[in-house]
């Protein structure tokens, strides 16, 4: 029993990203730069949203809260990583590695949940326009906001309490370049199995019940989509469906393959590559899928540009 109680209190070891993988060091730079964009390109959405009044409607108010997700979820991981890599360090204290932890469950949550509102937000706008303003009003876009980070924080205190409570009998090594929940069950000498139950169980209820009701919500909007008589809002319904559907695929796919199978079926290198999915390329990609096929998110960025103008071009 002593024994145990001292590994509950000492640091853990991060291996890091692909510890046996050649030339490492160019995947790294390649986070780097993709870190800077995805810190770019969500502040960037999130000053436009604030400053363009045509923008201030439900519909990129949520956006804005995806959009804080992300950057406060791809900053939860990757500066530590880099300060371990070029610092030449694999350390991390118990109390980093549960706000990691807690940091990464919360923003996960609540993603999940925001994703299921946002879809409901566009089954509203597109099945029910006339009501609209009436069911989507400012009070239920705050209710939305609270539910989502409720939500993931009462998962993520749970999961948390549990994870970091997990006795460390051997090796304080953990297979991955941030503290992730599987990598620490996996060098815990506790039987996990029947938490992976819980684990699974939790995946049900914010990953496969959000995607169903994303999945109904846009059969009923493509259902409306097809009746539409005005060929341009059948595009920018299209449009804005498409990017919100992309955002969830890229999202909730990795995680139903991380959380909602078995734990001993993932090699360390897989859990690593998802991970990079989900916590690096997801948050750098959302604000440009959003924008690049939006008219209303390019119109705002050449009104800003046309009334703070950063280059001035002589001839």
């Amino acid at each position: 029993m002593e024994e145990e109680n001292e590994t509950l209190t000492t640091d853990f070891i991060l291996s890091g990203l692909f510890p046996n993988m050649n030339y490492v060091s160019i995947l790294i730079y390649m986070i780097i730069l993709i870190y800077l964009a995805a810190v770019t390109g969500n502040f960037f959405l999130l000053l436009l949203i604030w400053m363009d009044l045509s923008l201030h409607t439900p519909m990129y108010f949520l956006l804005s809260q995806l959009s804080l997700i992300d950057l406060a979820l791809i900053s939860s991981t990757v500066p530590k990583m880099m300060v371990n890599f070029f610092s030449g360090r694999k350390d991390i204290t118990r109390a980093a590695c549960v706000t990691q932890v807690f940091f990464f469950f919360t923003l996960g949550g609540a993603e999940c949940i925001l994703l299921a509102l946002m879809a409901y937000d566009r089954y509203v706008a597109v099945c029910n326009p006339l009501r609209y303003a009436v069911i989507i009003n400012h009070g239920v876009c705050l209710q939305m906001v609270i539910v989502s980070w409720t939500g993931g924080i009462l998962a993520s205190t749970a999961h948390t309490f549990y994870t970091m409570s997990l006795p460390i009998c051997g090796s304080r090594e953990i297979q991955h370049f941030f503290c992730e929940m599987p990598a620490i069950m996996k060098i815990s000498c506790k039987d996990t199995s029947i938490y992976e139950v819980v684990v699974f169980v939790m995946g049900i209820c914010f990953i496969i019940i959000p995607f169903g009701f994303i999945m109904a919500s846009y059969m009923l909007i493509f259902h409306t989509v097809l009746h539409m008589k005005s060929p341009q809002g059948r595009s920018k319904a299209s449009a804005i469906c498409f990017s919100h559907l992309t955002v969830v695929s890229f999202y909730l796919g990795p995680c139903v393959y991380m959380y909602m199978t078995p734990g001993s079926s993932h090699t360390p290198d897989q859990e690593q590559a998802v991970s990079v999915f989900c916590t690096v390329l997801t948050p750098m990609l959302n604000p440009f899928i959003y924008s690049l096929r939006n008219k209303d998110v390019l119109g705002a960025f050449q009104k800003v540009l046309r009334k703070y103008p950063v280059f001035k071009w002589t001839t």
